[in-house]
């Protein structure tokens, strides 16, 4: 069984660790930018989103724990007045990964939200993460829109 704990302040470097890389090779796929570029940008749209970590003001940042062991994150921001709530970043770490514990973790967040009166939620999947549009779709999600680009050559 899930269970969703604010992450703590120490747990903070691990997660930045493995978000910022991450971040960075979906800007790099999805924007056509070199590594670097991209690396620079992760590090600083999440020095702007969090500017006090796990304290930052309007954000959540959750540590998945199954059985008490730490399988994943969870970063979303709540909207109150929409009673919505937009998920920044799921992740469920390599090793837990094909086990079920992302839908029981997105089942354990609606959960939570619905009891704090929360009504929706919300998120973005990059157009080439089947596995993860898979799991959304299999959990109830449905498109709501879609985002396109295209590169201008000289």
């Amino acid at each position: 069984m899930i269970t969703l704990r604010p992450l703590q302040e120490d747990q903070y470097p691990a997660y930045l660790a493995y978000f910022i890389p991450d971040y960075a090779d979906e800007i790099a796929a999805n924007y056509r930018l070199a590594h670097g570029d991209a690396l620079a940008r992760a590090k600083q749209e999440t020095a702007d989103l969090l500017p006090q970590g796990v304290n930052t003001a309007g954000h959540v940042l959750l540590c998945l724990l199954n059985d008490d062991r730490h399988v994943g994150y969870l970063w979303y921001k709540p909207d109150p007045a929409a009673r919505a709530a937009f998920i920044y970043d799921f992740h469920i770490l390599n090793a837990y990964q094909g086990q079920g514990l992302g839908k029981q973790a997105l089942h354990a967040l609606e959960q939570d939200l619905r009891e704090k009166g929360f009504e929706q939620i919300k998120l973005r999947v990059a157009g080439d993460n089947a596995r993860a549009r898979s799991l959304y779709e299999t959990s109830g999600f449905g498109v709501t829109g879609v985002n396109m680009s295209k590169t201008i050559t000289a």
